[in-house]
């Protein structure tokens, strides 16, 4: 939860949210009731609105807003309705909305299901105490699972959709034009991959790099960014803190991006 107070809290409707595992999501939030202004309306017909941050063009998904008994009012996301990546501010009008209770117990551990792209979507309370929604939408996807370590190196296993995994296979660790690559194992959609350390502190460091891990599932075919999303963790850079490995001159460690791409953070010592 955030720590903001009432008086930076924004002023306007509050919902609760249910995320299911297939990648919907359920907002119910006060309506009509005593007390409560007229829910703004376009076109005669109420509605819960997501803006996408950063679009331009401005670009929006309105979702019918319609009675939950009493004074609720419910609108769906369904898992059918496709959401671009990014952050989506959701709002009544151009009333920013609260987040009230969150039941994201579906998203733990989610498997998508064997066709189509990989659709994520997290609901999550802003640092401004706002309600928003992490979607992330992937034709080709590779999931992060486990990571284990041993010395100067870590271990990467998880799971790989839109393609299978295939001779060649390689995972790449990337930073501007330099790549580099190690081995990549597994069997049908599993893989695996050990990346020693040293190998990314080379040549001597000047300063902290940040290598984001790719997999490429056989020889020639397109890589795929590893990440973690199928969960109900919007941002794990605080959240995924794994140990420190010192070698010759540097420390390393993998570490999460904004966007929960795996990535390997060297850093020289002094």
């Amino acid at each position: 939860m955030t720590g903001t107070t009432d008086a930076s809290r924004p002023k306007g409707p509050r919902a609760d949210c249910v995320a299911d595992s297939a990648g919907g999501i359920t907002f119910d939030m006060a309506g009509h009731g005593a007390g409560e202004a007229p829910l703004p309306e376009r076109g005669g017909e109420p509605a819960l609105v997501l803006r996408r941050r950063g679009a331009a063009p401005a670009e929006e998904t309105r979702l019918p807003l319609t009675p939950a008994g009493g004074d609720r009012s419910r609108a769906v996301l369904p898992s059918t309705v496709e959401l671009a990546e990014g952050h989506w501010d959701v709002s009544v009008g151009d009333r920013p909305v609260e987040p009230g209770i969150r039941d994201v117990r579906a998203l733990v551990d989610r498997v998508p299901g064997p066709s189509g792209p990989v659709a994520a979507r997290v609901p999550y309370p802003t640092a401004d105490g706002r309600l928003a929604v992490r979607s992330w939408l992937r034709a080709r996807h590779a999931e992060a699972g486990d990571l284990t370590f041993g010395e100067g190196a870590c271990t990467v296993e998880g799971r790989l959709y839109g393609a299978p995994l295939g001779a060649g296979a390689v995972a790449e660790a990337r930073l501007g034009d330099e790549v580099r690559e190690v081995p990549a194992s597994g069997e049908g959609h599993a893989f695996a991959f050990t990346l020693p350390y040293d190998r990314l502190a080379r040549p001597s460091l000047d300063r902290q790099r940040v290598w984001q891990l790719w997999l490429r599932p056989s020889a020639g075919a397109e890589p795929v960014r590893v990440a973690r999303i199928l969960d109900d963790v919007w941002d794990r850079r605080n959240v995924f803190v794994y140990p420190e490995s010192e070698g010759e001159g540097f420390r390393a460690a993998p570490c999460y991006s904004a966007d929960n791409e795996l990535c390997v953070r060297v850093t020289p010592l002094p």
